[in-house]
């Protein structure tokens, strides 16, 4: 049978977050029912709860970086007990079947993985995300949260950790290589800590130098400003990697400028607006201007593992459920060092 949860969701597009219940679905022979004790919030629930990235499912409930503990499995899990800590994050299914999955690479599944929240289910039902109180998940989608990693600072890593691991690992950050990191949010500042673990020389690129001894505490070896146009002057040719992690339109002429010969820009953040590129500017020096998403399930705990490994978790800010509209404003107006994450318990 169901289970009637607690939720917040968002009713309509741009609407204010509310209390609600939802229905979660009986647990399977291969499913985890799991008690979220915490879930992020990522500036992609702002852009999907107000469609910034275009036509959306609601009511909403968003979150896609969930921590919590197994409370029952199925007849036929293997991975997972009662009582296992456990994380979800972006997807919860895929068609298992194509290239890409059989890769390990299911967030690239040429089907379509199933996401979180703001998707279709196998069963044709819309997926909810982690503002619950429970969620039943599929063992094939679920991930170990190892020791080491309290669970509230776990919850970030399933999205803005995996993020920026993914092509930190996919394009060889690591000793000998010069990494640039661009803003210090919820992504960036995982980035500067995973890339600084990896063993990269680390550069923050922020429109000020407001968070720069934050930065520098993170891992950071340099820090600079944007805003100052001889950064773009004084690390011409710099930049092995630069991983860009904000979500607002760049210049990106002037960021690739910034990449040695054979350097990469990457863009893990995803402006809701085009953006503009002459492309001379990655032909002059045979550059790559590339994307990532988030990372398969066997890179996500691979992830994990070196998080607990090194002792990093996200630097996060617990707030009750009922801060949730508050915490949208204040990632908007960059207003939070670094994650804002939900006590669930207050659902």
């Amino acid at each position: 049978m169901t289970t009637t949860v607690a939720a917040y969701a968002a009713p309509a597009a741009k609407a204010p977050l509310e209390r609600t219940t939802i229905e979660r679905r009986e647990v399977g022979e291969f499913d985890v029912l799991i008690d979220i004790k915490y879930a992020g919030i990522c500036h992609s629930d702002i852009h999907q709860a107000r469609e910034g990235w275009g036509e959306a499912i609601f009511p909403m409930v968003p979150g896609h970086e969930i921590a919590g503990v197994v409370e029952a499995v199925g007849s036929g899990v293997t991975k997972f007990v009662v009582g296992d800590k456990v994380g979800v994050g972006c997807m919860v299914d895929s068609c298992r079947e194509c290239e890409n999955c059989r890769a390990g690479l299911e967030q690239y599944c040429q089907k379509g993985n199933v996401q979180t929240y703001n998707g279709i289910g196998k069963d044709g039902l819309p997926t909810y995300g982690g503002y619950a109180q429970k969620i039943v998940v599929d063992e094939a989608f679920t991930l170990r949260i190892p020791d080491g990693i309290a669970l509230d600072e776990a919850a970030p890593l399933l999205c803005a950790g995996i993020t920026t691991y993914s092509p930190l690992k996919h394009w060889n950050a690591g000793p000998g290589k010069k990494v640039a990191v661009v803003g210090l949010g919820g992504l960036g500042h995982m980035g500067v800590k995973l890339a600084h673990a990896l063993g990269a020389e680390v550069t923050v690129l922020s429109q000020s130098l407001r968070k720069r001894e934050d930065g520098l505490k993170l891992g950071a070896d340099h820090y600079y400003a944007t805003s100052d146009e001889a950064t773009f002057k004084e690390l011409a040719g710099t930049f092995d990697l630069i991983l860009s992690t904000v979500s607002a339109p760049l210049n990106l002429d002037a960021y690739l400028s910034l990449l040695k010969t054979d350097g990469a820009f990457v863009n893990v953040g995803a402006p809701e607006e085009p953006v503009a590129l002459n492309l001379f500017s990655v032909i002059a020096g045979r550059k790559t201007l590339a994307g990532s998403g988030i990372g398969g399930i066997r890179e996500t705990q691979e992830m994990l593992d070196f998080c607990a490994e090194h002792g990093l978790g996200a630097e996060i800010e617990l707030i009750r459920a009922d801060q949730i509209n508050e915490a949208y404003e204040r990632v908007l107006a960059s207003d939070v060092r670094y994650r804002f994450v939900i006590d669930t318990a207050t659902i």
